[in-house]
């Protein structure tokens, strides 16, 4: 059942979130918009944050006095801060500004150097604080639990036509893979590759896929803005950043599936074809077996070298299935189409909102 169209501001803006394009909407305020809305976090946090002073060399009567100076300097700092945005000392602020973050990073970072002189926790704590206010950046501000929703109610139906495109797009690749996978020299690399080096191989796979899905972004916001703009005004630099998010996460979330239904069918396939004498044959070693049943009428075992294998071959497959994202014709009609079609639609909303706004 459609959703009733929306009619005022406040609709078209929970409608821009849901489509994981808040910034879509005017006036989008970092401290009013995202920040606010994480204050009972940001709030909670500072609270834990008290505790940082407390040092086992310290008797109870010590630590507890440690975390009453902390608690106090905490209410001195948000009291200049008040004071400084003309508010009473003693009073909850109403707007989590650029002193309010700073504080939040700053201030609880000294309490455990000055009060117990661990400054190696004081560093660890601002760097923690700021990665949390990044991170409530990303989440609140541009919408990206709300992009992943929306990229992950796609995702499954889109699940048989990746597939298929990728069948019709590399068939070269899959069947290279496959005979690379009973090749014998691949699985005495991998059962012999330390398992730090084999995540940073499968981590290197995914950075060049990301790269490879980043460079194609801007353009097609640029087609995007272009042929579904219906009009309206330019998009600002934030909403084209939010805009190129719902691209790359979506694009990702396809790509991760795709190289996870490839390291499944890897593993059942290996799990059926190749048991734990012929890794001890190939390898050199005895095989390490993790699970053993009966499958299809035989034993099947599931080794830890067929699951290092199966998950190399498939973050090598994620990584060409984004290159093919990249440079195949077929994909974009095919596959980004579908995203493109249901954004274009959020830009006409975009254009009702703004004559809404009096903007347009």
């Amino acid at each position: 059942m459609d959703r009733p169209a929306a009619t005022t501001e406040q609709e078209f803006k929970r409608e821009f979130r849901r489509a994981g394009l808040p910034l879509l909407a005017e006036g989008y305020s970092a401290s009013e918009d995202i920040f606010n809305r994480a204050a009972p976090l940001l709030g909670l946090v500072l609270v834990l944050e008290v505790l940082g002073p407390l040092n086992s060399k310290f008797s109870t009567l010590g630590n507890l006095a440690a975390v009453a100076a902390a608690l106090f300097l905490m209410v001195v700092a948000l009291g200049i801060i008040n004071r400084m945005r003309g508010r009473p000392f003693f009073s909850l602020p109403r707007k989590v500004g650029r002193p309010e973050l700073a504080a939040f990073v700053i201030v609880p970072a000294l309490l455990p150097g000055l009060i117990s002189g661990h400054w190696g926790i004081a560093a660890l704590t601002a760097l923690a604080n700021l990665a949390l206010l990044v991170v409530i950046l990303g989440v609140v501000g541009f919408g990206v639990i709300s992009i992943v929703r929306w990229a992950m109610s796609r995702l499954l139906g889109e699940l048989s036509r990746s597939l298929g495109l990728l069948v019709k797009a590399v068939p070269l690749l899959l069947i290279f893979s496959l005979i690379l996978f009973l090749t014998p020299e691949l699985w005495e690399v991998f059962s012999q590759l330390p398992d730090a080096s084999l995540l940073l191989l499968i981590g290197l796979f995914v950075l060049l896929g990301s790269a490879f899905l980043i460079a194609r972004v801007p353009r097609e916001v640029d087609d995007l803005e272009k042929g579904a703009g219906a009009g309206g005004p330019p998009l600002e630099r934030r909403q084209r950043i939010n805009v190129g998010l719902v691209l790359f996460i979506s694009q990702s979330l396809q790509v991760l599936l795709v190289a996870f239904a490839v390291a499944v069918f890897f593993v059942i396939f290996g799990m059926l074809t190749i048991g734990a004498g012929t890794v001890e044959h190939w390898t050199g070693e005895p095989a390490s077996v993790l699970l053993e049943f009966r499958l299809a009428g035989r034993e099947a075992q599931l080794t830890s070298e067929l699951v290092r294998v199966a998950a190399a071959m498939a973050s090598f497959t994620g990584l060409y299935f984004a290159i093919s994202m990249l440079t195949d014709d077929l994909y974009r009609k095919e596959f980004l189409s579908q995203i493109t079609d249901e954004m274009k639609e959020t830009f006409v909303r975009r254009t009702e909102y703004l004559k809404l706004l009096g903007k347009s």
